[in-house]
């Protein structure tokens, strides 16, 4: 099944262990205002990823598009690691590096790599603990800016297994 920007942010809250006040002031450093009551709507399960058994979602349920993901990781790279001034000739806020639905993986990968201070070693590491063996070589391609020759597609399953990974190294 297909990851949605809901089920990233999900994961990743678990992973990292973030309470939802913590939550709420990460999406604000991306610039986004939301209430600790939309926050809990933003991790609730879309309707289209229920079946029959699991019952029925929550109709109150928000969907993350890729400007809330794209904001709240730019928070949390704030969140972890401060704010820093925009160089001379910079803008203030980073242009949107998610394109389309194709992109959101690798920018996941990068942006977490940024906030959490990884190394490319720390993430072949995380990526093993789950289970996933890589080279630094695959890994670098995965980083790489879209278009770029060397550029690889991060699948969903690749970026499940580095949230599991995160949450196995950040909860023990």
């Amino acid at each position: 099944m297909d990851m949605n920007n809901n089920d990233i942010l999900i994961r990743l809250r678990y992973a990292l262990d973030i309470k939802d006040a913590d939550m709420v002031k990460i999406f604000q450093l991306g610039g986004m205002e939301v209430t600790q009551e939309e926050v809990q709507k933003i991790l609730t399960k879309s309707p289209d990823s229920y079946d029959e058994e699991d019952g029925y979602p929550d109709e109150d349920h928000i969907e993350c598009d890729n400007v809330m993901l794209e904001s709240f990781l730019n928070g949390l790279i704030i969140y972890k690691r401060g704010k820093q001034d925009p160089k001379p000739g910079q803008p203030e806020r980073p242009p949107m590096m998610i394109k389309n639905n194709g992109s959101v993986t690798n920018v996941l990968l990068k942006k977490l790599k940024i906030a959490l201070a990884l190394t490319s070693e720390d993430m072949v590491d995380i990526l093993k603990e789950a289970g996933v063996i890589i080279t630094k070589g695959e890994l670098s391609a995965l980083l790489r800016k879209e278009g770029h020759s060397n550029y690889r597609k991060c699948g969903d399953r690749f970026a499940r297994n580095f949230l599991k990974g995160l949450g196995m190294r950040y909860r023990s």
